[in-house]
């Protein structure tokens, strides 16, 4: 026997999962409270003496970890364009596991440095312009950020033309030049800026967040716990040499506070007669909805649903669903235990963030007509024709409809637009391993990948 530890220091609860690499089976899974205010060791040990409990005394081979303590790895980014070079600065900034705090377009004013100086990011992502292209905005923005001597390290990735002279005018800044994330008009090139911001995590971050004494313990530096999850799920999806993956897939993680949305898949257009709009989209996709949560952020699900929609499918009144509302919002440590109207709230409550979650990260197409005839326009990513769906999060697993909630991301006639998937498999991770073996797989992927397929419990279509 082999055993390795992986780590996820969340920001309430710190898990530790055993695995035995040679037997490639999972020995056990713990959690605590992440004790980040005072010694973020303290919720380590208190894991590590809860796993003891159910796996014995075990002598790791191997420890890795990921994090998202502390607020995580909190990103500002400025681009040009909404739509264009400032969405392609967004979906870096998401696919390299950051906690994107604030996007701007066009030229930075004072009022936004105030801004800035008040969220205080990690890292600050600075793009613009197509190579060649536009060079007014990305210096005009460097030059405001040089006002503020910045304690937060700056990404360059814009305009190739303006990239050194932004470099110059940062000279008092800790500045890291990447190639353009636009460098053509629609054209993405993401992976050098994400491979930077992680390597800016693991050198600075770390040791920011008070972790360092964590990470002497490891026998692999910690990547952001999205950047894990979103590994996971490439090798899930893509499989890797000697084992297979099971194809095109999303992904949803629903919290307290927030709701992650993964996909694995192309997602272009499957119709002739379908044009694309906008900037094409990741084959591995995250998105993350900081208004939709189960406690934190419920009143966000209210909003974006309405508590009409709470109400039926609830089976609750609306006005005796607002009133639980109002108590959960207070009171966000509360479960629904044994109670019924607790339990029919919070499947209502999971199922509509899954759908509004989902619903935002798929793309949407619509009719037109033009001189050839009919004809499509998509904008997004099309998953209808994806056919697995993992989920998570304490709402899911916790509840024996799991596969009820998790159909709230299939496709709903009712809203024909919206392409997501018509049918799929059901895959539900009830023990929190998605991240585990994320880092796992970046030393054994076959282990990882043969765990993940074995663990995570698997139900047939629905639809």
């Amino acid at each position: 026997m082999k055993p390795v530890l992986l780590i996820d220091f969340g920001s309430t609860y710190t898990k530790v999962t055993a695995v035995d690499v040679e037997g490639e089976t999972l020995l056990g899974t713990a959690s605590s409270y992440t004790t980040v205010e005072t010694d973020i060791n303290d919720g380590l040990r208190s894991a590590l003496a809860e796993l003891e409990k159910t796996c014995g005394a075990l002598e790791f081979a191997e420890t890795y970890a990921c994090s998202s303590a502390a607020g995580g790895l909190r990103m500002v980014t400025s681009g040009l364009v909404p739509e264009l070079t400032s969405e392609a600065a967004h979906l870096a900034s998401l696919g390299a596991g950051a906690k994107v705090i604030r996007c701007y377009s066009f030229q930075l004013t004072e009022d936004d440095l105030e801004e800035i100086r008040r969220i205080a990011p990690d890292i600050f992502l600075l793009v613009g312009g197509t190579d060649g292209g536009n060079t007014e905005c990305i210096l005009h923005n460097a030059q405001m950020l040089a006002t503020m001597e910045p304690a937060f390290p700056i990404v360059v990735a814009g305009n190739r033309t303006a990239a050194r002279e932004c470099q110059r005018i940062l000279k008092d800044c800790t500045v890291f030049v990447c190639e353009n994330v636009m460098p053509r008009f629609g054209a993405l090139n993401i992976e050098p800026t994400q491979k930077q911001i992680r390597e800016i995590f693991l050198k600075r971050i770390v040791q920011a967040k008070g972790l360092s004494h964590a990470a002497a313990l490891l026998d692999d530096i910690m990547m952001p716990t999205p950047s894990a999850v979103l590994q996971a799920m490439n090798l899930l999806a893509q499989g890797c040499e000697g084992e297979s993956g099971i194809g095109d897939l999303i992904a949803v993680d629903v919290g307290g506070a927030t709701t992650d949305v993964y996909s694995i898949a192309d997602g272009m257009p499957r119709q002739m007669n379908t044009v694309y709009k906008g900037l094409p989209e990741p084959y591995s996709k995250r998105t993350v909805e900081g208004d939709i949560g189960m406690r934190y952020s419920i009143r966000g699900i209210v909003e974006a649903a309405g508590i009409e929609a709470v109400a039926r499918l609830s089976g609750l009144t609306a006005a005796r669903a607002e009133e639980l509302v109002d108590y959960l919002a207070a009171h966000t440590d509360v479960v629904p235990g044994d109670d019924p109207e607790l339990e029919a709230l919070d499947y209502a409550l999971a199922s509509l963030a899954i759908e509004t979650a989902v619903t935002r990260h798929a793309g949407t197409i619509e009719e037109t007509y033009t001189m050839m005839g009919q004809t499509f326009v998509q904008s997004g990513k099309n998953l209808t024709e994806v056919r697995q769906i993992i989920v998570t999060g304490g709402s899911l697993i916790h509840t024996k409809r799991t596969c009820e909630i998790a159909s709230h991301a299939l496709f709903d006639p009712a809203k024909p637009a919206s392409l997501r998937p018509k049918e799929a498999d059901i895959w539900v991770d009830r023990t929190y391993i998605i991240a585990a073996m994320g880092l796992l797989s970046s030393h054994y992927p076959q282990t990882a990948l043969r765990i993940l397929k074995k663990e995570l419990e698997h139900h047939g279509y629905s639809k």
